[in-house]
């Protein structure tokens, strides 16, 4: 008699619109392609429960992981979080300050294991159609965002998390019409595709651990 298949393993995904996929249906979500993609390889991970909200900054991610308390423990976090607090005109300072104890707690979801726990740099959204609309240079915003990401990859080494880049993609491809939604502002299935492919190696060997 075979034995019965494991238990899927848990999957909380926590961040703002790029985590819930704005504009994008439930599939196309990244953290949905990733989890589809690990059970291809044979990784039964289980679809994610998402938290995430569009125009959530650092604090309000926190309190909306408050509201969705008691959350248990989990077998694989991810995080990506900070473009509002940037568009925002927030400081990088006080950036790391809130990514530092959103990361504590994931890693506590994740029963205190650092490297069950990947975090995705923010992309960069002024390459986008959208920036016309606002009083923001491209340059300053990916001068800024530089500032927001490599706080975050040093909270990340400090705590063996790893961090996957995904801004390159998005300035090399984020102005292509394919790789937005509608709004012309946020990704679509596509560019999730490209973040996916990119955070996969990391996530297997994560999880195969």
């Amino acid at each position: 008699m075979s034995s019965p298949p494991a238990p899927a393993l848990s999957f909380l995904a926590l961040g703002d619109s790029y985590t819930i996929g704005e504009g994008v249906a439930e599939a196309g979500r990244w953290p949905v392609q990733l989890a589809t993609a690990l059970r291809e390889e044979g990784i039964a991970l289980a679809d994610p429960r998402i938290i995430a909200t569009t125009g959530w900054t650092t604090d309000e991610l926190a309190w909306g992981i408050d509201g969705a308390e008691p959350l248990g423990e989990w077998d694989f976090v991810t995080l990506l979080i900070g473009v509002n607090n940037q568009y925002r005109g927030r400081s990088a300072t006080d950036y790391r300050g809130d990514f530092e104890a959103l990361l504590q707690r994931a890693i506590r979801y994740a029963r205190g294991r650092g490297d069950r726990v990947l975090v995705l740099s923010i992309p960069d959204w002024g390459v986008t159609p959208f920036v016309k609309t606002t009083k923001a240079t491209p340059q300053t915003i990916a001068t800024e965002l530089d500032a927001f990401n490599a706080a975050a990859q040093v909270v990340c080494e400090a705590h063996g998390v790893t961090f996957v880049d995904v801004t390159p993609v998005s300035r090399e491809r984020g102005a292509e019409p394919e790789m937005l939604a509608e709004d012309g502002l946020h990704p679509s299935a596509a560019m999730y595709t490209l973040w996916t492919a990119l955070a996969l190696p990391a996530a297997r060997a994560l999880l195969q651990r």
